[in-house]
């Protein structure tokens, strides 16, 4: 039997530290040189203070911010610790009314607003947590933002397209924003013409 059982430790062992110290700490260290920022969760800070990340969504509901994709995450929209979609097909009808629901809050939001709602603004991402939207989904917001802000709409639509993402290599995804930059530099705006 030890001549079982020695062999299979000295395995378990080897493989504990080449799978579980040496392979994480490699890893580790090649991401730390080569993309620090991106391995270190692309935060975004604001006067030295930490306010997000260009990674994770971030609940916005007051009118004078672009509001981002809806979560499915739960207890609370955009729970990094609780990324998942609501997993319910184009058939269920719990879809069908958390969709019509979105689209009368964005209609109660905007009464004036009757253009077409893109469907970002009223489906859930797989992950619950998608920092973007397109930039169809912030013009449709854009006269909503500007008279919360006492701005002209040209103005805050001219921040949209300065703060707009092309696809990535010129050739996947659709052009983009993300949500937290957009209102970040929204907010800087704001504070600038003051």
């Amino acid at each position: 039997m030890q001549s079982v059982i020695r062999p299979a430790l000295v395995l378990f062992g080897a493989l504990t530290l080449v799978c579980g110290v040496a392979y994480p700490l490699l890893v580790t260290g090649v991401a730390q040189a080569a993309f620090p920022e991106q391995a270190n969760g692309s935060l975004v800070k604001q006067d030295e203070r930490v306010v997000g990340s260009r990674l994770i969504g971030q609940h916005f509901s007051a009118p004078q911010y672009f509001w981002g994709r809806p979560s499915a995450t739960g207890p609370m929209p955009n729970n990094g610790g609780g990324s998942s979609g609501s997993n319910q097909g184009p058939l269920n009808p719990a879809l069908h009314d958390a969709v019509k629901g979105r689209i009368q809050a964005l209609r109660d939001a905007d009464p004036g607003n009757r253009a077409p709602i893109p469907v970002d603004l009223v489906t859930a991402s797989a992950s619950g947590l998608d920092p973007e939207i397109s930039l169809a989904g912030a013009r449709w917001q854009a006269a909503r933002v500007a008279r919360a802000r006492g701005l002209a709409t040209g103005d805050v639509e001219q921040l949209i397209e300065a703060q707009a993402e092309g696809r990535v290599l010129g050739l996947f995804g659709e052009p983009r924003v993300n949500v937290l930059a957009l209102n970040l530099a929204l907010d800087a705006q704001t504070r600038d013409t003051r």
